[in-house]
């Protein structure tokens, strides 16, 4: 899982397996340490109205409504997107999607990913 914050905006990429396990068992989650402690993100699905996420305990947390998710791993839904309402005019903007393969090679273990549609004939 890949996680990119901008501003008032977080977009997570999420691999095959990871897809297969948030849509099995409803979660999905990174640690990653820091010498002061650690940075946690996570996907989660729920029974929710709406794309959401939240901030606490160190952890962004991303919930998905299950009814979204339900069959993700088995159809060509590329991923989900919503806004949270911040106050004093603000949104939270929210994005999750498949992780694919990147047209040029980088260097990185992506054999998890899925087929970049901009290669496929």
């Amino acid at each position: 899982m890949k996680i990119r914050i901008k501003g008032n905006s977080v977009r997570v990429r999420i691999t095959k397996p990871e897809v297969t396990q948030l849509c099995k068992e409803g979660l999905v989650q990174e640690v990653t340490p820091f010498v002061s402690g650690s940075f946690t993100y996570a996907l989660r699905s729920e029974d929710v109205p709406d794309l959401t996420a939240d901030f606490q305990d160190n952890t962004i947390t991303v919930v998905l409504p299950k009814e979204l998710v339900k069959d993700w791993e088995d159809n060509n839904r590329i991923g989900f997107n919503g806004s949270v309402a911040l106050g004093d005019g603000q949104n939270l903007l929210l994005l999750v999607e498949k992780d694919f393969t990147c047209l040029e090679d980088r260097g990185e273990d992506e054999s998890d990913n899925y087929p970049n549609p901009k290669l496929q004939h």
